[in-house]
C-alpha cells in the first residue's frame, strides 16, 4: 500500500492533521511522512524542503522525483525515497494536489485519497479566496474537520492503521 494522498481545499487544516497523525505514529516504522521539495522557504504552517526553480526544473526533467507538480505558481515535489518506501511496502502520506493523484495512481498501485475539508464558512474564514479551485477527485476517506484537530486526527489515524499489513 504505497501513498496515501491528502487532498483538500486550503484552509480546511490538513497539514494540522498530518503532522498530529505523524506523531501518533511516529515509532511505527510502517509509515513515512516525507518533507515536501516546494519552491520556497518554510513556514510555520508548513515544514518543507526549499528547493530552488532551476534545481526543481531540473529534477522534474530528469524524473528525480517520486511525484512533482506545480500549483500556485509555485513546484512541489516529494523526494525520490518517497517512492522508495512506497515500492518497499511503506505507507507514505502526503499533502497534495488534486492535480497529481491520476498520475500518483497510474505509477504507484494501491494509492489512496484522503480528503480533509471543513465546512465552507470555516474555510471561508480561513481563506476564502481559494474556494473556487477545487478540483473533483473521489476520495478513499473523507474528514470534515469542523472540530478539534484531534478528532480528524484520530480518523486519519483509524484509516492508516487500517491500510498497514499486520
Amino acid at each position: 500500500m504505497p501513498f496515501v494522498l491528502i487532498v483538500g481545499p486550503s484552509g480546511a487544516g490538513k497539514d494540522t492533521l498530518i503532522r498530529l497523525a505523524q506523531e501518533t505514529l511516529t515509532e511505527d516504522r510502517r509509515y513515512a511522512f516525507p518533507r515536501r521539495l516546494v519552491t520556497r522557504p518554510p513556514s510555520a504552517d508548513e515544514d518543507n524542503v526549499p528547493i530552488g526553480l532551476e534545481d526543481f526544473a531540473a529534477g522534474e526533467a530528469a524524473g528525480r522525483f517520486a511525484l512533482c507538480w506545480r500549483a500556485h505558481d509555485l513546484g512541489y515535489a516529494l523526494p525520490a525515497e518517497a517512492g522508495e518506501q512506497a515500492r518497499d511496502g511503506c505507507i507514505v502520506v502526503s499533502n497534495v494536489s488534486r492535480r497529481i493523484v491520476a498520475e500518483a495512481r497510474r505509477r504507484y498501485a494501491g494509492t489512496t485519497v484522503v480528503e480533509i475539508t471543513a465546512p465552507p464558512d470555516v474555510l471561508a474564514a480561513r481563506l476564502t479566496q481559494r474556494l473556487a479551485r477545487r478540483e473533483f477527485v473521489v476520495p478513499d476517506l473523507r474528514i470534515e474537520n469542523a472540530g478539534p484537530p484531534e478528532q480528524g486526527a484520530r480518523q486519519l489515524v483509524a484509516f492508516l492503521r487500517a491500510l498497514a499489513p499486520p
